[in-house]
């Protein structure tokens, strides 16, 4: 049977029997493709574990009673092939090279990181002292109000008459 086919079987997903073979470092059996290939004994040992998870253990202690020899793994070949220590060399190679990459790549990104960070904060210091400078003034305002400022005293009512004239005035009656 196929991954699938037991996931459908157990009711779990594809990749949580992928998962629990990887956590529970299970040797099953591949093809050619890779793709598992389980037995009656490997779905057996799949509802135990899930039977143990259920029960409320966690994955991590869950005790596999019985470990299979994978087969079909890669046969060992002679090292004092030149061709083969070649491409074992090559392949190490790269993959030295790659992982190189992959760190300068991050510590380039968390460097980018840092940097706008820093601006983010130095931008909201900058606001921070503009909110102090735009509150001092309002403070001032308060205080002592501008000399230009317009004050109406209201304790005396204007007269009628004042009041009449001031209007033909504005609007030429």
């Amino acid at each position: 049977m196929n991954t699938g086919t037991v996931a459908k079987l157990l009711g779990v997903s594809p990749s949580t029997i992928k998962r629990w073979i990887k956590e529970l470092h299970l040797d099953m059996e591949r093809n050619d493709l890779g793709h598992y290939l389980f037995s009656e004994r490997d779905i057996e040992l799949l509802k135990q574990i899930q039977e143990q998870l259920f029960s409320g253990m966690v994955l991590q202690d869950i005790a596999v009673t019985e470990k299979k020899i994978r087969k079909g793994t890669l046969k060992s070949h002679n090292n004092s092939d030149p061709a083969i220590e070649k491409l074992v060399f090559n392949v190490n190679e790269l993959e030295r090279r790659l992982n190189n990459k992959a760190d300068g790549v991050a510590f380039y990104q968390i460097l980018q990181h840092r940097s706008e960070i820093e601006e983010l904060q130095q931008e909201v210091q900058r606001l921070h002292e503009r909110l102090d400078a735009l509150e001092d003034k309002q403070r001032e305002i308060k205080k002592s109000p501008p000399a230009d400022l317009l004050i109406f005293d209201q304790s005396r009512p204007m007269k009628k008459t004042r009041k009449k004239k001031l209007l033909s005035i504005l609007f030429g009656f």
